[in-house]
C-alpha cells in the first residue's frame, strides 16, 4: 500500500462520519488525517492542510462561506462531502470554488477515488511536469510553471480543477475532446460517465475566461461530442 504525505482536513460535525473517512484514509495509506467538528475549530488548521474534505451543514456556518474564505488565499483540493443533493446547491458549491462535490450516503471506494483524483492534481500543480512555460492564444495566456492565467493581460483565478481542465485543452488547441475522453483525464477513469460535474466546471470555467460565456470564444461546445479549443 503506497503512502501519502498529503494531509487532509476532514469537517464534518458527524463524528461517526468523521471517524468513518479518517478510518478509511489511514487504511489507503494517508498518515495525516486531522478532523474539525465546527467551523472555527477548521481556522487554526486550513494553513497546514493540502486537500479539504468539507461537510456542508456545520453547526456554526455554512460551508459554502467556507470555500469562499478558503478561495482568498489557497488553491488547495476542496472536496464537498454532503447530504444536499439537489442540482443547484451543488451548482452553488463548485461555483464558489469547490472542486469535487459527494453526496451522503457513499462509499469508501468512492471517497478515496475522488481523494486520489484531488492528490493526482496537486501533485501536478506543485510539479513542474509541463515542458512549456506558459502558452498564448488570442489574449488568453496560461503559465504551467507559476499555474497562472491571464485574460487581456489581467491575472484570473481558478481554482485547481479548472487549472487542470484549462491546461488539458490548452495542450489539445483545435482538437475535440469528448466528454469522455475530458472526464478520464480530469476525475480519472473509474469515475463513471456522468456529465454534471463537467458541465458545472465548464461552466464555471467559461464564466472567468469567457466575456461573454454565451458565447464563447476560446472553447466552443461540439453538440453531441465534447468541446474544442480554438487554436488561433
Amino acid at each position: 500500500m503506497g503512502q501519502f504525505k498529503e494531509r487532509i482536513l476532514v469537517v464534518e460535525d458527524d463524528r461517526q462520519i468523521s471517524n468513518f473517512i479518517c478510518y478509511a484514509l489511514k487504511n489507503e495509506g494517508f498518515s495525516s488525517c486531522v478532523a474539525a467538528y465546527t467551523a472555527r475549530e477548521a481556522e487554526s488548521l486550513l494553513a497546514s492542510a493540502d486537500i479539504l474534505l468539507l461537510d456542508l451543514g456545520l453547526p456554526d456556518a455554512d460551508g459554502i462561506d467556507i470555500i469562499k474564505q478558503v478561495r482568498q488565499w489557497s488553491e488547495m483540493p476542496v472536496i464537498v462531502v454532503s447530504a444536499r443533493d439537489r442540482d443547484a446547491e451543488k451548482a452553488t458549491a463548485l461555483d464558489s470554488g469547490a472542486d469535487d462535490y459527494l453526496t451522503k450516503p457513499f462509499s469508501a471506494t468512492e471517497l478515496l477515488a475522488r481523494i486520489r483524483v484531488a492528490v493526482r492534481h496537486l501533485r501536478k500543480i506543485n510539479g513542474a511536469s509541463q515542458r512549456e512555460p506558459s502558452k498564448k492564444i488570442g489574449g488568453l495566456e496560461i503559465n504551467f510553471d507559476k499555474r497562472l492565467v491571464y485574460l487581456d493581460g489581467a491575472e484570473t483565478h481558478l481554482t485547481p480543477m479548472e487549472f487542470a481542465l484549462l491546461v488539458l485543452f490548452f495542450k489539445n488547441a483545435g482538437k475535440v475532446l469528448s466528454t469522455g475522453h475530458i472526464i478520464k483525464e480530469i476525475w480519472g477513469p473509474g469515475y463513471g460517465t456522468d456529465t454534471q460535474a463537467l458541465r458545472a466546471l465548464m461552466a464555471s470555467l467559461r464564466r472567468k475566461i469567457e466575456k461573454v460565456p454565451a458565447t464563447p470564444r476560446y472553447i466552443i461546445t461540439e453538440i453531441g461530442v465534447g468541446y474544442r479549443m480554438m487554436d488561433e
